[in-house]
């Protein structure tokens, strides 16, 4: 059997493994196991299954997620998010559709404190969508708006994609998390934007909402509003000043952010030894989900480079691929239809030894990529018929709001998705100006 068959076999293998629901780190071990045995034999494919966990564990880079991971759970459940939505809410809820940009703004502010798309969307959820609900917004608009706004936190760092990205990948961490803030703000605006022209053009998808206080309670409120988040916010440029600035790595990013939440909500009265034990159960439970779809990774990504697949993929697209235009074309439609059927962690890794080494012929970014590649993870996690965050917040409204109506609202903000991705395939500086910056 030749490699090449060998190579594209294990493809349809894997992704035929996952649509029969098998575990996506299963998958990829177990087909990379079988892969090595044909190649070579078991003897090796055994050694190749020892000693793989130990060089991913191994990897220093990799201790930031767990950090980034323990800081978002402490913020979850001590109830920063909900302090956040408020403040938002006083301020912005006089703009055509207020609550739903209002949401917006929370998830981008929430995701920089959580790094986890499912988190921020699980969170606002419960809180923004009955009150959008009550103030009479359209189901869709409600449940479209923190579906999308919370993939965010794929993006804004802390970013552990960004991390898994830039360990698998071999490229700086720092100057990926902080490439991932222009683009993420980018995302906000263009959904904030999107929103109250929709709002503006028809009322009655989001009828205006009475002030809750008048005059200078109004302004009173508001002002008390941004004393409640200022240790948010102080976490938040923190982290990212402290990147941006060389004062700390990663994992010190994400040792610090858990360490200052920790503060905040210990000042708050609001660290429980409950709140404690749960967040660190959080903490345990998925970094052993990541690590463990990583060990399958990392083992398919070797069999892959044993059969040359990469290099073949490389050769079948001939001359045109020396055309970075078509390149970027057909990694576009690549990464769309697989985020439309696995899980974001899959796409990344599965995907991840075939269009590097591509992009490394054409001597284009690795930064670059790594920010178009998270965007389309991100893209992935809206878009039928997986959708991973339409189906988090359809299990936080219940029966309340339907699937069909989510994907719906939904539609709206894949459509400003095609313009982001366009500005950032357009123009690389939107990616590449800040790390440029940094000393």
């Amino acid at each position: 059997m030749s490699d090449a068959l060998l190579g594209f076999g294990s493809l349809g293998l894997v992704l035929l493994l996952i649509a029969i629901r098998v575990p996506i780190g299963v998958a990829l071990g177990l087909v990379a196991f079988l892969g090595f045995t044909l190649v070579r034999n078991e003897r090796v494919a055994f050694s190749v299954m020892q000693n793989t966990p130990f060089e991913v564990a191994s990897k220093w880079g990799l201790s930031a997620i767990p950090m980034f991971i323990l800081m978002g759970a402490i913020a979850h459940a001590t109830g920063i998010s909900s302090s956040l939505y408020r403040a938002a809410r006083l301020w912005l809820s006089w703009l055509p559709g207020g609550l739903a940009v209002a949401t917006n703004i929370s998830a981008a502010g929430f995701a920089a404190a959580s790094g986890s798309s499912v988190a921020t969307s699980a969170t606002l959820g419960r809180i923004a969508i009955p009150e959008m609900l009550r103030a009479g917004y359209a189901p869709s608009l409600a449940a479209g708006v923190v579906a999308s706004s919370g993939t965010l936190g794929a993006l804004i760092p802390p970013s552990i994609l960004f991390v898994l990205y830039g360990v698998f990948a071999e490229v700086s961490i720092t100057q990926l998390l902080i490439a991932g803030v222009i683009p993420g703000l980018l995302t906000a605006g263009i959904y904030a934007l999107m929103i109250i022209g929709r709002c503006w053009l028809d009322p009655d998808v989001a009828p205006r909402v009475s002030a809750e206080f008048d005059g200078a309670a109004l302004w009173r409120e508001r002002w008390k509003s941004l004393l409640e988040i200022w240790p948010l916010l102080i976490i938040v440029f923190g982290i990212i000043g402290g990147l941006y600035g060389g004062v700390f790595t990663p994992t010190e990013a994400g040792a610090a952010g858990a360490f200052l939440s920790c503060v905040v909500a210990a000042m708050q009265g609001r660290l429980t030894f409950g709140v404690m034990t749960e967040s660190v159960k959080e903490t345990i439970k998925t970094t052993a989900q990541l690590l463990f779809v990583a060990f399958g990774a990392v083992m398919y990504t070797k069999f892959l480079a044993l059969v040359g697949l990469p290099g073949i993929m490389a050769d079948m697209m001939g001359s045109w691929a020396l055309d970075p235009i078509l390149v970027l074309v057909a990694i576009s439609v690549i990464y769309i239809i697989l985020g439309m059927f696995l899980d974001p962690l899959g796409v990344l890794l599965l995907t991840l030894p075939i269009v590097q080494p591509i992009f490394a012929a054409l001597e284009l970014d690795p930064i670059w990529l790594g920010v178009i590649v998270v965007k389309y993870i991100e893209i992935g996690l809206l878009t039928p018929p997986v959708g991973f965050n339409a189906y988090v917040v359809k299990n936080v409204v219940g029966d309340r709001i339907s699937l069909e109506t989510i994907f719906r609202g939904i539609g709206w903000f894949l459509a400003c998705e095609v313009v982001i991705m366009v500005l950032i395939l357009s123009y690389p500086q939107i990616s590449l100006w800040l790390p440029s910056t940094m000393q």
